[in-house]
């Protein structure tokens, strides 16, 4: 499904990632976490090039993304589903509109874009909403119809760049809902860049954790998290240990109250 080889981008004097090597298989749910400023970000914008890697090669399902030209590259975006941090939502259209927007662009029919438009908008709980201006809808429903207008392409691949960084943390559980039932159902292969240990802990078929632009450790995550063998991993262990710990003194001192 997804090739990545050798991948290296440099900003200034800054290496961002750094000979990173990285395979997904078909339907496979791969999360990325790691310190801020690691490479994830940069990362995972580089697939679809967003952001043009220095050297490397990213091949999806037989085809070198840095290889093509302008034309060719926006083909297979059109496979390749993209959440941002930021909802990027155009505040004079509705909800539907905006998930439409890049389908009628792309070509298609308005009536045929409005039932692509629908049933993604339906996937994400969204359709009672429909017709509502993003600043009708919290931050976390903006967010569902930014991943609504990715899922209305029907891609074979999701990208997801922290989606729930810009999200209240009141708001944050509706967003990984969503997102822990597109991964169930398997409709894509699923990248996603997040710090949300719960959501890797129950959702990810593997975990890849990265430092300083580069991979430090892979593997499912009962291995990442509890017997890691780096030390970003071991970070992690002991950042849930300590949650789990805080969580089980709580409990303890609202029975003895």
């Amino acid at each position: 499904m997804l090739t990545i080889q050798n991948l290296y981008k440099k900003f200034g004097s800054l290496v961002a990632v750094n000979n990173l090597s990285l395979a997904v298989a078909p339907g496979e749910t791969v999360v990325i976490m790691g310190p801020s400023g690691c490479g994830k970000s940069t990362t995972i914008r580089t697939i679809n090039r967003l952001i043009e890697p220095d050297s490397g090669s990213i091949v999806f399902d037989g085809v070198d993304i840095t290889q093509l030209r302008e034309a060719e590259l926006r083909k297979v975006r059109k496979r390749i589903g993209y959440v941002f941090q930021h909802f990027n939502l155009i505040n004079r259209l509705s909800a539907i509109e905006n998930v439409m927007l890049g389908l009628v662009m792309g070509g298609q029919a308005k009536e045929e874009a409005y039932d692509k438009a629908l049933a993604a908008m339906t996937k994400v709980g969204m359709e009672q909403l429909q017709d509502h201006k993003p600043e009708q809808l919290s931050g976390g429903q903006q967010q569902r119809v930014g991943i609504a207008r990715a899922l209305a392409f029907e891609p074979e691949l999701m990208l997801w760049d922290e989606p729930t960084a810009s999200l209240d943390p009141m708001l944050v559980r509706e967003v990984l809902v969503v997102m822990e039932e597109l991964a169930k159902y398997r409709a894509a292969t699923m990248l996603v860049v997040t710090h949300e240990i719960a959501f890797a802990l129950h959702v990810a078929d593997r975990i890849v954790l990265m430092e300083k632009g580069t991979i430090v450790e892979s593997g499912i995550p009962s291995q990442v998290f509890v017997n890691p063998a780096s030390h970003v991993g071991r970070q992690y262990k002991e950042l849930i240990e300590y949650q789990l710990n805080t969580s089980a003194r709580t409990l303890a001192g609202k029975r003895i109250a």
